[in-house]
């Protein structure tokens, strides 16, 4: 008896903190209408919870999580948890007819998942239409309770999520663009936490304030929630230790420039070691083609305590907006912690060799007067992928054929000097298809991304849903299978959830397929989405329940 009771006492010691540990969070996200002023304008939007940006969401390691979404807007929704692996729970990824079909006007849907062996700084957004650029926000996934930073511990912690604001409906924006065949319209302003900061023309135009104590470490968690914009982020007269992207942790390094591109995240350290004061932060737009985007520089204050309000602001001069070498230095600087209990696992041998090229294109459409009977389109491969009107998981789950193929080439259908443009007399077309690339569970992929400079070299921030990878090498040109892998860092690459293809250039990612389920892949420049710069990976079961898909929720939404 005495024996029993000892060892109900050790297991309950053993299982006890696991339990405390992990618990179930429960969030409500209600999509409603609110008016919003800006620029001197006003214009309803489409929020969460009324809120711009909308509520950060809390969590822990190990934690599951469980937000229902009711929506009460004219249009359909699906909500993304960026960066959160989903394993096994596809169903709660969220892109709108890849893993679901989109939560329609009056009906709600509760996304369930786990989040299993990550911490850091996420985002959570809108995926489907433009939605995403009044609806999203911070997704802050806390180490076990007790496990502390792989850095010295921050006074306090601000979420900075950066963004881009339109005077027009944005919905509107998109849907002129696509009739006519041409590039939207770039927005009229960035934001910090919502507010672009002081602006020509619009004396009331308010702005964000970071208030700091003197001596004090303050830990950013930096977002870029643009729908179609890298930004490079600066604060007067302070330096930034640097200690984690995309909510894996890094080997510090300082810097006073961030680059960062949408769907990308940046962990930043800043001490208030300067004399007492004003300085102001900035946002603003890296772009080296020549590319149209929205020049306007958003602009915050950090505050030190006991500062006078008319005290003037130190300011500071953001970068030139073709810095390629500024924003090479910062990518180039990171690497993986890999430390004993933060190891950078790179897989050493890859049974995937894929190259896909990453480019736009133009296509017939006779109806698209503005651009003399063409339109502006984006590939993956010359594959500019259709969307499906049923979820790929669903049909992948069921079995229901018709919807997809799974014969997207893995490598360029023609071989040219991507970098350096298409060939004489070679077309600008692209193929459409809802094609899928098939992996099998546990196999090893190593991905080259490479730009083209079809009509123009552009850097694309590519996404890849439900796993992390690392980036294992990059350069400019033509990647060179015989040559460049000798130079891949395989040690210590930087791990994240969506990579840099830099202007003319190219970038190669490997990953471990160990997660079953249909994963979208995707330019995080929304307008590149929306023309077709996507395609899916399908990933089979395993052996076993534990390796498998689990079946989709009672309340999956229904096309």
């Amino acid at each position: 008896m005495v024996s029993s009771i000892r060892f109900l006492v050790l297991f309950l010691a053993c299982i006890l903190p696991a339990l405390v540990e992990s618990r179930v969070r429960h969030y409500k996200f209600n999509v409603v209408l609110r008016n919003s002023t800006k620029l001197c304008s006003s214009k309803p939007i489409v929020t969460v919870n009324g809120q711009f940006p909308g509520p950060t969401l809390y969590a822990r390691e190990d934690d599951t999580v469980l937000v229902k979404v009711t929506n009460h807007v004219k249009y359909n929704v699906s909500i993304h948890w960026h960066g959160i692996r989903q394993l096994r729970t596809g169903w709660a990824d969220g892109p709108a007819y890849i893993t679901q079909c989109p939560i329609r006007p009056g009906q709600s849907y509760v996304y369930n998942f786990t989040i299993t062996g990550q911490r850091g700084t996420l985002l959570w957004h809108a995926h489907i239409l433009w939605l995403r650029a009044t609806v999203h926000g911070a997704l802050i996934v806390l180490p076990k309770r007790g496990v502390p930073y792989p850095f010295p511990a921050p006074h306090k912690e601000v979420p900075v999520v950066l963004a881009e604001w339109w005077k027009s409906d944005t919905e509107a924006v998109i849907n002129q663009a696509l009739k006519s065949g041409l590039a939207p319209n770039v927005s009229d302003a960035h934001t910090i936490n919502g507010h672009p900061g002081p602006v020509p023309n619009c004396s009331s135009q308010g702005g964000f304030t970071l208030p700091v104590e003197n001596g004090k470490t303050y830990l950013l968690r930096i977002i870029n929630a643009a729908l179609n914009e890298e930004l490079f982020f600066k604060i007067a007269g302070h330096i930034l230790t640097i200690v984690e992207v995309d909510a894996t942790y890094v080997k510090p390094f300082k810097t006073d420039t961030i680059v960062i591109a949408p769907g990308q995240t940046t962990n930043a350290l800043v001490t208030a070691n300067q004399n007492s004061g004003k300085y102001m932060l900035s946002a603003s737009p890296f772009m080296d083609s020549p590319i149209a985007v929205d020049n306007l520089t958003a602009t915050a204050t950090l505050h030190y305590t006991g500062t006078l309000a008319t005290t003037p602001t130190t300011l500071t001069s953001p970068p030139p907006q073709n810095a390629t070498q500024v924003a090479n230095s910062f990518i180039n600087s990171l690497k993986a912690l890999n430390s004993k209990k933060f190891p950078a696992k790179v897989p050493l041998k890859i049974d995937h060799n894929l190259l896909f090229t990453v480019g736009l294109g133009i296509n017939s459409c006779p109806s698209c007067k503005a651009a003399n009977g063409s339109r502006v389109v984006a590939s993956v491969n010359n594959v500019t992928f259709v969307m499906p009107t049923t979820a790929l998981l669903q049909a992948h789950f069921f079995n229901k054929s018709g919807v997809f193929t799974t014969d997207f080439p893995g490598n360029p259908p023609t071989a040219f000097n991507f970098s350096g443009g298409l060939p004489a007399n070679a077309s600008l077309a692209t193929t459409r298809g809802t094609k899928l690339y098939r992996l099998a569970y546990n196999s090893t992929v190593q991905l080259v991304l490479q730009d083209t400079g079809t009509i123009a070299p552009e850097n694309h921030p590519v996404h890849l849903h439900g796993f992390n990878f690392f980036s294992v090498g990059r350069g400019i040109g033509n990647y060179n299978p015989k040559t460049d892998p000798k130079k891949f860092n395989l040690v210590d690459p930087v791990e994240r959830n969506t990579a840099n293809v830099p202007t003319g250039g190219w970038v190669a990612i490997r990953f471990i397929a160990d997660n079953p389920g249909v994963w979208f892949m995707h330019c995080h420049l929304e307008v590149h989405t929306t023309w077709g710069l996507k395609m899916a990976f399908l990933v089979d079961n395993g052996k076993g329940p534990n390796q498998s898909l689990l079946p989709p929720p009672k309340d999956l939404p229904k096309c």
